[in-house]
Order: structure tokens, then sequence, then C-alpha cells
């Protein structure tokens, strides 16, 4: 256990972290999912709009520091390959 101030105050911030992280992981594991199962199901119209939510909320957990850029943008890059797949069949 932490005897000095200031190494409880880390335990401290490193809880409320990991609870911060582990809400985005999952939030952005849920909207992947949304896209892919829209997808699956043939719908063009619902998985354009799953996209469109996935799209903004990956940039938002940019500005929140939780996703790299260059993450978001390769998976947004992915889902919309995937969106666009669903015209073409």
């Amino acid at each position: 256990m932490a005897n000095h101030k200031s190494a409880k105050k880390r335990i401290k911030q490193t809880i409320k972290r990991t609870e911060r992280n582990r809400y985005y992981r999952t939030r952005l594991k849920n909207i992947v999912k949304a896209v892919h199962e829209a997808v699956e199901a043939g719908d063009k119209t619902a998985a354009a709009e799953a996209f469109k939510i996935a799209n903004k909320q990956l940039h938002h957990f940019v500005s929140k520091g939780f996703l790299k850029k260059e993450t978001a943008s390769r998976k947004v890059s992915r889902l919309h390959k995937l969106v666009n797949a669903v015209d073409a069949a």
C-alpha cells in the first residue's frame, strides 16, 4: 500500500483513468459492432447511419486522447469500405 501522499493520489488517478478508458473501449466496440451488424443485414440506410455515428464518435475519441488520429482514420476507412460494399452487392 502507498505510504506517500503523492503515491495515494496516483492510485486514485489510475483508478479514475481506468474506468474512463473502460467506458471508451466498450463504447468503441459497440459502435463498430453496430456498423458490422447493419452491413451483415444488408441494410444500406442503417449501415450509413451507423457509420455516420461511428465516424463522429471515433474522431471525438481522438479529441479526448483515447485514440490516436491515425488509428481512428484507419478504423473509419475500413468501416467506410464495408458500407460501400453493401452498395455494390
